[in-house]
């Protein structure tokens, strides 16, 4: 491809014709991108942030976040977590209003287990409240099936007292 057949005697004196060549060999930038190709596909999910949860599913539509949001879990045992960090019942405020003075408009994103009690998460989002965010999101994984779940049944209303 990139190389003429060898002439004996014509050129300069060692016998071969010293013109540049005028192609470039692309196969080892070409592997050399699949590489950084294969280490980011493999990176991409380690990134993530938090301690692991099981998150319940939803069929809601995912929300476009421009900055990246405070990330709050609760995990299975109802224990906090701000990022990975454990997040004390006595010092949490505190944390989440200092948290809240750098940038008051940030969202909060909260990720409670699905078998975490259902005040615990409420407990967690008053806090995030009661420090002056605004944004307030509760995150879930969508369904495996795809389709939204049936509309429950609405309750019946309790008999009036006689």
């Amino acid at each position: 491809m990139g190389m003429g057949p060898v002439q004996a005697g014509a050129g300069d004196e060692d016998g071969f014709d010293a013109a540049p060549m005028s192609e470039i060999n692309v196969t080892p930038m070409v592997d050399v991108m699949l590489v950084l190709l294969i280490i980011f596909m493999v990176a991409a999910p380690l990134m993530t942030v938090g301690v692991p949860v099981q998150l319940p599913k939803t069929a809601a539509a995912k929300s476009a976040e421009s900055k990246k949001p405070v990330v709050i879990s609760v995990d299975k045992d109802g224990q906090a977590f701000l990022a990975k960090e454990p997040l004390p019942a006595d010092t949490a405020l505190a944390r989440l209003k200092a948290a809240a003075a750098e940038d008051p408009g940030q969202t909060v994103l909260v990720r409670g287990d699905k078998d975490v009690p259902y005040g615990k998460v409420m407990e967690v989002m008053g806090l995030v409240g009661q420090a002056g965010f605004a944004k307030v999101s509760l995150i879930a994984n969508a369904p495996s099936g795809g389709a939204a779940p049936a509309a429950a049944a609405p309750a019946p209303a309790p008999a009036a007292p006689r």
